[in-house]
C-alpha cells in the first residue's frame, strides 16, 4: 500500500496550507458549520492510500465495513459487504461506487491523514471512509447530517454543491437521494483538492473518469440519542435508597386510581435524582469512546507483565488503530472504560490521547518529572489494556 508522510501538527495560529492558507481558528470562525470551503492543493502530491484493487480487496474481508451503490434503470441500488472477488468482475464499465468505511481501523497511513485534523476535537472525529467510482460514478445528491472533508485522491471528481432548503427525498430509494437538486456551485476536484461541507449542504460528486475520494467525516448524534443514552447511563450509575411507603393512606373510593398522594409522593422522591456537568462529562467520555457495534480488537502476543514493561520502555507504546481515548477532568476514557486518572502518570494519559502514542523518551521525560511515576500501578494498566488489544507497540 502507498504511503502518506506524517505530517507534524503546526502551531493552531500558523496558516495551514492543508486549510488553503488560512488558521486553524480562522477557519472555526468563518466556516465550520456555516458554509463550504474549497481548498486547491490541501495536501500537494496526494495521489491516496491505497489502489483500488487494495479497496476490493479489504471490501471482501469480514471485519471491513463496506457498501456497493448502483444506479440501475433509473434506480438505485445498494449492497452490503463484505463481497465476494467475483461480484467486481461482473460490475459495469460505470454508474456505481465501491464505498469502506474506517479505514483508519485498518490502515496506519489513513489514522496518520486523520490525525491532520486535530484542529477539531477527537470526540467529534468519526472515521475516514474511501470510495471507489468508474467515469460517471456517484451516490447521486444527498446531504449529510455531519460535517465533512472531501479530499480528492486519484483521478478527479466533480463536485455539485446547492444550499438549498428543500430537502425532500426520493421515496423507496435505499439511500438518502434528494428529490429535487439544483446546483448553485460547481468544482472539479484533482488529487490533493479538498472541499469542505457543514451539515445539510446537498452535495453530488461525479467521477471523471477513475476516481477516488477520501471522506473525514465527524460525530453528530441527536440530541435525543445523547438523551437516550445519558439517561442509559444514569440508570446503570444510580442509587436511590429506600422503598415506597405510605403510612397515612386513606381509603379510596376507586380502588383501580393512581391517587394524586401516590403520584405526589413519587414526584418528590424523583426529584432528589439530580446530575451535574461532571456526571454529563462522564457520560459522553464513555458513550464517545464506545467502539461501535461491529469493532473487535485483535489478541496480542502473549507475553508477560516484565517482557511488556522492557519493550513498552525501550520502543513506546500506542492506541490500536480501532481504539478512542478521550479524557474529562479527572477522567479518562478508553473504549468506553472510564479511569480515575492518578496525579502520578495523569499527564502521560492525556499525551497518549492527544497523541495516539507516547515515545519511550515521553516515558523516560514523565519518570524524572514524577518521582512517584515509578511506584504506581500504571504499568499494570497499561498491560490489562495491551491484553484487551486496546494498545499495542509503536
Amino acid at each position: 500500500m502507498k504511503k502518506i508522510e506524517k505530517v507534524s501538527i503546526q502551531h493552531p495560529e500558523q496558516p495551514q496550507i492543508l486549510l488553503g492558507g488560512i488558521t486553524p481558528g480562522q477557519f472555526l470562525a468563518n466556516y465550520w458549520q456555516k458554509k463550504p470551503l474549497l481548498i486547491r492543493g490541501a495536501i500537494p502530491d496526494f495521489k491516496g492510500l491505497l489502489s483500488p484493487d487494495e479497496l476490493a480487496g479489504l471490501a471482501c474481508e469480514e471485519d471491513v465495513q463496506s457498501r456497493l451503490v448502483s444506479y440501475v434503470r433509473g434506480k438505485w441500488k445498494l449492497e452490503n459487504g463484505a463481497f465476494d472477488e467475483v461480484r467486481f468482475s461482473k460490475l459495469p464499465k460505470k454508474s456505481w461506487t465501491l464505498l469502506v468505511q474506517s479505514l483508519n481501523h485498518h490502515l496506519p497511513q489513513a489514522a496518520d491523514l486523520m490525525q491532520q485534523f486535530d484542529f477539531i476535537p477527537h470526540a467529534r472525529l468519526d472515521d475516514l471512509m474511501v470510495s471507489y467510482a468508474p467515469d460517471g460514478g456517484g451516490v447521486g445528491p444527498h446531504f449529510d447530517s455531519y460535517d465533512v472533508f472531501l479530499l480528492q485522491g486519484m483521478g478527479k471528481r466533480l463536485w455539485r454543491v446547492s444550499e438549498q432548503q428543500d430537502l425532500s427525498l426520493v421515496e423507496g430509494a435505499p439511500l438518502r437521494i434528494l428529490q429535487n437538486f439544483t446546483t448553485e456551485q460547481e468544482w472539479l476536484l484533482e488529487p490533493g483538492d479538498m472541499l469542505y461541507l457543514p451539515p445539510h449542504v446537498a452535495h453530488w460528486g461525479i467521477a471523471v473518469g477513475e476516481c477516488m475520494t477520501y471522506s473525514v467525516g465527524f460525530r453528530a448524534p441527536s440530541m435525543q440519542e445523547l438523551a437516550t443514552q445519558f439517561f442509559a447511563y444514569l440508570e446503570e450509575h444510580l442509587s436511590v435508597a429506600g422503598v415506597y411507603a405510605d403510612p397515612d393512606l386513606k381509603l379510596q373510593k376507586h380502588p383501580a386510581k393512581i391517587s394524586k398522594d401516590m403520584v405526589a409522593r413519587v414526584t418528590q422522591k424523583l426529584k432528589k435524582i439530580q446530575w451535574g456537568e461532571r456526571d454529563v462529562g462522564d457520560f459522553l467520555g464513555c458513550y464517545l469512546s464506545e467502539p461501535k457495534a461491529h469493532i473487535v480488537f485483535d489478541a496480542p502476543n502473549n507475553i508477560d507483565i516484565a517482557e511488556f514493561q522492557q519493550r513498552m520502555e525501550q520502543g513506546g507504546v500506542g492506541l490500536s488503530l480501532k481504539s478512542q481515548a478521550l479524557f474529562h477532568g479527572k477522567s479518562f476514557f478508553i473504549n468506553g472504560e472510564q479511569l480515575e486518572m492518578p496525579p502520578a502518570y495523569a499527564n502521560l494519559l492525556k499525551l497518549l490521547a492527544d497523541q495516539r502514542r507516547l515515545s519511550a523518551e515521553n516515558i523516560i521525560e514523565h519518570q524524572l518529572a514524577e518521582p512517584s511515576f515509578i511506584e504506581s500501578d500504571w504499568v499494570e494498566i497499561f498491560y490489562l489494556w495491551y491484553q484487551a488489544g486496546y494498545i499495542e507497540f509503536s
